[in-house]
């Protein structure tokens, strides 16, 4: 039973990484419609931090899938 929690505590950043990847599209699109002007340079950055926000899910996933199959 502890080895399931431990395996879904391992996959929370996946979680977290959907919610923020979210909250930072919407805010890029709102930025966006204010400033049409800035789209390119925050297009750049958004891509940046979706990037980075995505690493962190895959190595969360990673570490899960690790538990799972060396157990």
């Amino acid at each position: 039973m502890s080895y399931a929690i431990g395996v879904a505590l391992c996959l929370l950043p996946c979680v977290a990484a959907g919610l923020s990847m979210g909250l930072a599209t919407g805010k890029a699109v709102d930025a966006v419609s204010r400033q049409p002007e800035a789209a390119g340079k925050i297009n750049s950055i958004l891509l940046l931090g979706l990037a980075l926000t995505e690493s962190a899910a895959i190595y969360g996933l990673v570490i899960a899938l690790i538990m799972i199959f060396t157990r």
